[in-house]
């Protein structure tokens, strides 16, 4: 790769600008990213037909650049490269530009991603990718300045044009390696220890990545991953290891804390730039609020720390009213820039907060939160962020509150940062989970409410016959053809609402979702879920992805929740199947724990045990919220009124209200009193 430039691997996060019309071909687009280049000089294409028939007959190499609407660097490339004439001008004459939102389709992102990691050994946004006229890439790389990117331009054209052999060499073996890491679940080696020192295994693996001291993993920057201290909660209630549990609240304590949380106007960034959790790179994504809120729900059952209610509380009013749409759907994003700075909206001058606040207001104010004359970010900016001698207990004093109240107000009148409004059904799904989560934890029939809403949003919109999804909605058009992680997601979201609100619909339209999942996406050689359909046209490969990133793997997921639907419906195939995708997945488990911990949850149910509980009776919702308000992480439940469902078959009691705690379809003696039955469902 001698003959290309160098590049710089940044992180992403963009300015959104006004839209405008231009001679490309964006101006149709069902996103609002590329949306944003639709007034560029360059002759972008979305990825399609289109542009790869234009490619070969021409003899052209694609350019296929990558981002998404939250993403800075994606913004400062667009504004020094392709709003440039000159630059446009080369990359119309002598490739075939296309631009892809990476949230609507995470397959090709992974693709060209995993081309830049292979490369350059790291990756990021904007994402870069060089490819054949067929799609097969030879050369990917991140954000590069207006000079870097014309001279790589030239050298690519050159060698296009002067040695085709040795790229499309290139483009070949770099292919079938990409093919390899993302089909390689396919040839899993199977073999691993027993279901219980392998879960002994994932927790030591966790463990030593553990910062007991700031919270999270160790060192910088610093990413939640929720789905890996669902792990640790799960195996501390299983196990009463109080380490375990001493890990998870650490990091829930110490982001509550910091500047990742908004201490304003509630919800999280994405991540913190540093390893204390203070300076946020500030969009704030849909999918990470959404695992937040049942992350701080759980350990709100399990705890009882009354500041997971109220980070719970201002999380769930943040999305309320920045992220819902008036249909009950979630929007995907806000922006870390506004008026061209990032963060810009969250910040604060000292003197200005002096000038909103009262005496005694700003001095409670500095008693609480790490601020200064000088600033404690750049060019004297303070981000609020709790002092070392504050406690999240003095967010409450009247003081503090009355003084924060008063800078929420205040920013509210400032440029907000631009919202993504396109809604993207496997994020509306984890963040549906999200308000059940809370429904259960906090009983605040609203959040139920909430999770009904969106549930009858995505049915009325998304979901189609057969129970075909579409992936993403905007502005009452639908596209894009749903991803295993759409449906894995709404099927785990939609069973949990059942468990909820005893609505059998709920049950039918996850399971529903798992039948086409099986019909459609089922890999019988592995015995995992591809990403797409085979149908899916023009894309060189079709994942079969088992490892956990942001969000947690769509086959561990999809496991889980067809172990729990197996559990309630006494259906062996469902349990089975699980259990297939368990085994495969376990030598990955105990070489790579941090990689595979939503696999580790279904392996701790395989190894403890699940109990399923039947509530049957006229008070059968009331007696269920009761029980549920505590974490109860290795049991199902199901009930109402009828004997619907295999579970509740035979213990219908006219007159009474009965719960039933089973486990492998062996029922305890029934009581009508949540104590008793908790005694029997908890460790």
């Amino acid at each position: 790769m001698a003959i290309f430039t160098g590049m710089c691997v940044l992180s992403c996060h963009a300015d959104r600008k006004s839209l405008g019309q231009s001679g490309n071909h964006l101006g149709n687009a069902s996103s609002p990213y590329l949306l944003e280049h639709a007034d560029n000089p360059v002759g972008w294409y979305e990825w399609g037909d289109e542009a790869l028939k234009k490619a070969k007959e021409e003899n052209k190499p694609l350019i296929i650049s990558i981002g998404y609407a939250a993403c800075h660097w994606c913004h400062v490339m667009e504004e020094e490269s392709f709003m440039d004439t000159a630059v446009a001008n080369y990359m119309n004459a002598h490739f075939v530009s296309i631009k892809i939102d990476r949230e609507e389709r995470p397959d090709l992102d992974e693709i060209y991603m995993n081309a830049a990691q292979l490369i350059n050994g790291n990756g990021g946004w904007p994402l870069n990718a060089f490819a054949l006229p067929d799609g097969k890439p030879f050369y990917a790389g991140t954000y590069f300045s207006k000079d870097q990117w014309l001279k790589l331009l030239q050298n690519i054209h050159k060698a296009y044009e002067q040695d085709n052999a040795t790229l499309t060499k290139q483009s070949e073996d770099l292919t079938q390696e990409i093919r390899k890491i993302q089909t390689a679940a396919a040839d899993a080696d199977t073999s691993a220890e027993g279901n219980g020192t392998l879960y002994e295994l994932v927790y030591k693996g966790l463990l030593d990545q553990v910062d007991f001291a700031d919270g999270g993993f160790k060192g910088a920057p610093k990413f939640p991953t929720p789905v890996r201290w669902e792990f640790l909660m799960q195996y501390a209630y299983l196990t009463k290891d109080k380490k375990a549990l001493s890990a998870t609240t650490t990091l829930l304590d110490k982001m509550a804390r910091g500047g990742i949380y908004d201490q304003l106007g509630g919800g999280f960034a994405r991540y913190a730039t540093d390893d204390q959790w203070r300076v946020p790179h500030f969009e704030k994504m849909l999918y990470d609020n959404a695992q937040l809120v049942s992350l701080y729900a759980h350990a709100y059952q399990l705890t009882g720390n009354e500041n997971y209610r109220r980070i719970i509380k201002e999380t769930l009013s943040f999305v309320k009213r920045e992220l819902t749409s008036a249909e009950g759907g979630f929007y995907s994003s806000i922006n870390a820039d506004s008026e061209g700075k990032e963060g810009k909206f969250y910040v604060w001058q000292y003197d200005e907060m002096a000038r909103l606040l009262d005496a005694p207001e700003l001095a409670a104010l500095e008693k609480t939160f790490a601020i200064s004359k000088k600033g404690n970010w750049e060019k004297g900016e303070n981000i609020l962020y709790l002092d070392q001698s504050a406690g999240l207990s003095d967010l409450s004093e009247p003081l503090v509150a009355k003084a924060r109240g008063k800078l929420f107000a205040a920013r509210a009148k400032r440029v907000h940062p631009s919202l993504d409004d396109k809604i993207l059904v496997s994020w509306n799904a984890l963040m549906l989970k999200g308000y059940v989560d809370a429904y259960r934890a906090l009983g605040d029939p609203a959040y139920l409410q909430a999770a009904e809403e969106n549930a009858r949003f995505l049915e009325k919109y998304m979901l189609g016959r057969n129970f075909r999804l579409q992936r993403s909605f905007r502005r009452q058009k639908v596209s894009i053809d749903a991803f295993l992680e759409d449906y894995a997601f709404l099927a785990d979201a939609t069973l949990h609402l059942y468990q909820s609100n005893f609505n059998k619909h709920w049950f039918d339209v996850s399971e529903g979702l798992i039948e086409y999942a099986d019909t459609y996406l089922f890999d019988a050689e592995s015995n995992f879920y591809t990403t797409h359909t085979a149908k899916k046209e023009n894309i060189l490969i079709n994942s079969i992805g088992v490892n956990d990133g942001v969000v947690p793997s769509a086959n561990g997921i999809m496991s889980l929740t067809q172990y729990r639907l197996g559990k309630i419906l006494y259906d062996e195939k469902y349990v089975t199947n699980a259990r297939k995708m368990l085994d495969r997945i376990k030598f990955s488990l105990a070489t790579d724990a941090s990689s595979y911990t939503s696999w580790a949850l279904l392996l701790g149910l395989e190894h403890y045990g699940t109990y399923e509980v039947a509530i049957l009776g006229k008070n059968a919702l009331g007696q269920n919220l009761l029980l549920q308000k505590y974490y109860l992480p290795n049991a199902v439940f199901a009930g109402g009124e009828n004997e619907n469902l295999p579970l509740l078959d035979d213990k219908k009691v006219a007159g009474q209200t009965r719960i039933y705690v089973c486990k492998d379809k062996v029922c305890k003696l029934p009581t009508d009193e949540v104590d008793q039955a908790l005694k029997m469902v908890t460790f």
